[in-house]
């Protein structure tokens, strides 16, 4: 996590690239110490339309501080307990994480199944992710009755994404049954799960060493890369590509070619709109 001042200069990045809205994540489970991510947290609601949160259980503090902040506050969940929790810590709304999702996983079970436990028991607004980066995934998650959609594995191969060629290029060739739900990529952050092409998994747990290669920060700096950490490589990355952590959902077969974000927001959203008028008029 980047200190208050870092993030700030980031945001001011960000603000100065688009005019539209945007949001921030954040990871409060990472063991942080507690002060700095509430103020990270205090300064990113400064600028962020949404501030969202992810692999913890929902905080009323943090919720809070995003409120007082002017943004609204939503967390990833996994089951209905999770979203009830989210709920009643105040959160504007929540995102419903299957187990189809690629990289690091809440969800325990299917996108649909979770959709039918959570949808009717919380009055905010739920996004469904996980295995959708299809226009028909999206229209089958808004016809199951989600308020909208999370898309995640099909922009790793957008152009703006910065993810390593070599990553890039697995994905295209990929599909759901290449992925693999394991939590071997568990250096530094145990006990979280991911969804990995299993190529990359293999090459991790055969490669003989401890470090894989090296990334370039974006302050210069240049850290190791270990065996099986969950670190993602990127074009700044170097060492052995193949044997780091390549995150890819069930959705990945609908990853075609390298597209721009808004191309492929254009998209999904195109195909989404015209399959549900047509699922409306067969079904009237």
């Amino acid at each position: 996590m980047v200190d208050p001042c870092k993030l700030s200069d980031l945001m001011a990045e960000v603000r100065a690239s688009t005019s539209q809205p945007f949001g921030i994540n954040f990871l409060p489970s990472r063991h942080y110490p507690r002060p700095l991510l509430t103020a990270c947290v205090a300064e990113a609601a400064k600028a962020a339309r949404v501030v969202e949160f992810f692999y913890a259980d929902p905080d009323p503090e943090l919720v809070e501080i995003v409120h007082a902040g002017g943004a609204l506050a939503a967390w990833a969940i996994g089951s209905r307990e999770e979203a009830l929790l989210a709920v009643e810590a105040g959160c504007d709304f929540i995102i419903a994480q299957g187990i189809e999702a690629g990289g690091h996983v809440r969800g325990a079970i299917g996108l649909l199944p979770l959709l039918g436990e959570v949808l009717d028991a919380v009055p905010v607004p739920v996004l469904a992710a996980g295995g959708i980066g299809t226009g028909r995934a999206v229209a089958a998650a808004l016809a199951a009755g989600a308020d909208g959609v999370r898309v995640g594995t099909r922009f790793a191969a957008a152009e703006e994404a910065g993810a390593h060629p070599r990553y890039v290029e697995a994905l295209l060739g990929a599909r759901a049954q290449d992925t693999i739900y394991t939590d071997a990529f568990s250096v530094g952050w145990p006990d979280a799960p991911v969804r990995v092409l299993r190529s990359s998994l293999a090459a991790a747990e055969a490669f003989p060493e401890e470090i894989v290669g090296e990334t370039i920060n974006r302050d210069g700096t240049v850290a190791p890369i270990l065996r099986l950490m969950p670190s993602v490589p990127d074009r700044r990355t170097s060492g052995q590509i193949d044997a780091m952590c390549w995150p890819a959902g069930e959705s990945v077969s609908g990853l075609k070619r390298v597209q721009c974000a808004g191309e492929i927001v254009r998209e999904l959203a195109t195909e989404a709109e015209d399959l549900l008028r047509r699922w409306s008029r067969v079904s009237a």
